[in-house]
């Protein structure tokens, strides 16, 4: 009888083996995103082909970068599956650590078949809230930099003080940003008792000044694209212009340029390209496609990763929400506050190699499991989907992976 009872207990186990979801994983074929937005007209095609021109540029020393920063392009942040993405497979970050002839140590948190990596610290030496982001590589050393320039690396072995960001995708930015405040906040109105009842409140992150809704960064940080090229440019790259005329380093010895050094139209440029860079294509639809589609909403998902807001299918509401303590980051910005984070847009998940904020996670079903700890506002929904049988898992995972 235990013979009897083990062997159909190992059937069962191996059934559900061969019967297990998992993660469809980075859609194969030619990409479906990059191209410009339908119906502009010939001078807005124009600005596109400037701005793409202007997003992939490499700069030096002498166009203004550093005396320290994270990459020396745009697009080397933003280039998976095309241009405006985001991390590649192959990290540049490791290859400009040590471009013409530069000493820079590569942190073992950066990995070459790892995502693009920002670092923020949570607290100062003194111990006091930092936040702010520590560009991992400096100039000293380069062939284009003043030879008595040796500003050092920050220190990144506590490990405990250091939290991380990957790059957010551009695509269908335009669309996002054209969205009104009113619109936003209706839908965030909407289902509000069935909100009520899962425990999903959300808010929204302001400006300071006028209260309107900022949209763009993983909390929200951002109020226009513009604003936002001009913070990537100075914060990433170390390029002071027109919004960020100061140097984040002003160290003299590494002054290379005693004015702004980017004066407008570079930012003005990489704002268009996002600005009018398209949305991505999702897949065909399929018979588990539209299974999934359901149980996106049956689980409650669809509540903050709303599928159509205006004009944009983005599958986000654009609004923080409360992820709990295992995705908080102890940094606030604005009126986000650690464990608050802007809902994703999912639109061109199917292409994502890297999730969740600081790309801890390549698996889905992995993330997923990821947004249920103390306090989060998604703990319903993951029950819900903990709940669900391996195919129902399978069919919603195939659904996401089609966006």
């Amino acid at each position: 009888m235990k013979t009897s009872t083990t062997t159909a207990a190992t059937l069962l186990l191996l059934a559900a083996a061969l019967h297990a979801q998992t993660d469809p994983g980075p859609r194969q074929g030619p990409p479906t995103s990059g191209r410009p937005l339908q119906g502009l007209t010939g001078a807005q095609l124009d600005a596109f082909d400037r701005g793409r021109q202007a997003f992939g540029a490499i700069q030096d020393v002498r166009d203004g970068l550093g005396p320290r920063f994270n990459l020396d392009s745009c697009v080397g942040c933003h280039a998976h599956p095309t241009p405006g993405g985001s991390s590649p497979r192959v990290n540049p970050q490791l290859a400009v650590a040590t471009k013409l002839g530069a000493a820079n140590q590569v942190p073992p948190f950066i990995q070459q078949d790892g995502p693009v990596r920002v670092v923020r610290f949570r607290r100062n030496a003194d111990g006091t809230p930092d936040g702010g982001v520590h560009d991992l590589f400096v100039v000293t050393g380069r062939a284009d930099a003043p030879a008595a320039c040796q500003i050092a690396q920050p220190d990144f072995s506590d490990r405990q003080n250091s939290v991380f960001r990957i790059p957010t995708p551009t695509f269908g930015l335009g669309l996002i940003e054209a969205i009104s405040d009113s619109v936003l906040r209706a839908n965030l109105a909407a289902d509000a008792v069935r909100k009520r009842q899962l425990g999903i409140r959300g808010r929204f992150n302001v400006n300071g000044n006028d209260g309107t809704i900022t949209r763009f960064g993983w909390k929200a940080q951002n109020k226009s694209l513009l604003l936002f090229a001009g913070e990537a440019y100075n914060v990433e790259m170390g390029i002071s212009n027109t919004l960020f005329p100061q140097e984040r380093d002003e160290t003299a010895d590494c002054a290379t340029r005693p004015v702004v050094n980017d004066n407008g139209p570079s930012i003005q440029q990489q704002a268009d390209f996002m600005r009018l860079l398209a949305p991505p294509l999702p897949s065909p639809s399929s018979e588990s496609i539209e299974r999934g589609r359901a149980l996106f909403d049956a689980t409650a998902c669809s509540l903050c990763h709303t599928p159509t807001v205006g004009n944009a299918n983005l599958y986000s509401d654009l609004a923080l929400h409360r992820m709990g303590g295992n995705l908080n980051d102890g940094v606030n910005q604005g009126i986000a506050q650690g464990d608050e984070w802007r809902t994703a847009p999912l639109w061109g998940l199917g292409d994502r190699l890297f999730l969740l904020h600081d790309g801890r996670s390549r698996d889905l079903l992995d993330a997923i499991r990821q947004h249920d700890s103390q306090g989060s506002e998604a703990h319903n929904s993951v029950v819900t989907f903990n709940g669900l049988t391996a195919d129902q898992k399978q069919d919603l995972l195939n659904f996401l992976r089609s966006l």
